[in-house]
């Protein structure tokens, strides 16, 4: 497959962020993102429970479509994917029975706790690190039946798995998640990369081809007092399910083919427009979480086009071009 371009095989790579120039990405993420202002003052917080601090909700990028989000004292990771494994996908030599090696030196010091994780789909840079970080927080894993099943397989107690499939409204009391129906992105061949979803139980996974994709799901997080923020995984949209979100802010997929129609016009215009557009799975995410990151070359016209699609569809929205840990409040 070293003939083929890495994003063609693998469509999962869907990420939209980061302003490219000749000299690699801008310098405009250390700055934190800030929401435009309400019209009027928001209400007056509702008194605190006994026992729960509160603070400030921050977005960590983890990169490829992952985020830490803490809100109090509360942490929620959206497709934590910090093993960043060498499959052979950016060299162009993608080897399909890569082995799944869990990186617990890279993880342990990043997650240090966890109440839920949300899954937007069941590749392996989504998903290969979940089992271990459920195993090591005891946080409640949200995603497909795919997700429900294969986390079995890793020895995931049932109770902690919750199989979602879109329309679901999980309340937490300072926050809310809503699930949404979404697609993966699809090739130039116009297909998906380790197509299929477990509907039993399977042997545990060995190779990262053992990580379907298992269907796509959307996350809408609302926090109280706080911003509303729409999580995608992968660069295709079901447009319809997206009417009456109106998120403050999207955590877009960036796209790496042309096979999906108005991906963006369609995305931002169910979303009505965010505020805030931050482009996500732009990244080369089999190299270190070390800033800056690192971007293969054939992505950074595609960020710089996508960037500018995004400038001209949603004129009003801001862009802001993460960088990986670094805390932002919107």
């Amino acid at each position: 497959m070293s003939h083929l371009d890495r994003r063609r095989f693998l469509r999962d790579a869907a990420a939209t962020t980061a302003l490219v120039s000749a000299g690699g990405l801008v310098a405009t993420s250390t700055t934190p993102a800030q929401a435009a202002p309400p019209a009027a003052a928001p209400p007056a917080a509702a008194p605190t429970p006994a026992g729960r601090r509160t603070g400030a909700v921050s977005f960590r990028w983890w990169g490829t479509a992952g985020w830490r989000i803490d809100i109090a004292d509360r942490t929620v990771l959206v497709d934590p994917f910090l093993s960043r494994i060498d499959t052979g996908l950016f060299a162009g030599a993608f080897k399909t029975d890569a082995p799944l090696t869990v990186r617990t030196d890279v993880i342990d010091p990043r997650v240090d706790r966890a109440t839920t994780v949300l899954v937007t789909h069941t590749h392996w840079d989504h998903f290969m690190d979940v089992p271990y970080i459920a195993g090591r927080t005891g946080a409640r894993v949200f995603g497909t039946l795919t997700a429900y099943h294969l986390g079995l397989a890793y020895g995931v107690p049932a109770a902690q798995l919750s199989a979602v499939k879109g329309g679901e409204v999980l309340d937490f009391g300072d926050h809310s998640i809503e699930v949404v129906g979404s697609l993966h992105s699809r090739n130039a061949s116009y297909s998906v990369a380790f197509p299929g979803v477990r509907v039993t139980q399977p042997a545990r996974p060995a190779t990262i081809a053992d990580l379907p994709e298992g269907d796509t799901l959307g996350y809408l997080l609302r926090v109280e007092h706080g911003p509303s923020v729409y999580f995608t995984g992968a660069s295709d949209v079901a447009e319809r399910n997206l009417t009456g979100l109106a998120p403050d802010v999207a955590m877009v997929a960036m796209q790496s083919a042309t096979t999906t129609g108005d991906y963006l016009p369609r995305l931002l215009a169910g979303l009505d427009y965010p505020k805030v557009v931050v482009p996500v799975h732009w990244d080369n995410f089999e190299t270190p979480l070390q800033n800056p990151p690192v971007v293969a070359p054939a992505d950074r016209a595609r960020l710089d086009d996508m960037i500018a699609a995004v400038r001209r569809i949603s004129p009003r929205s801001r862009v802001l071009v993460p960088e990986y840990e670094t805390a932002y409040h919107f």
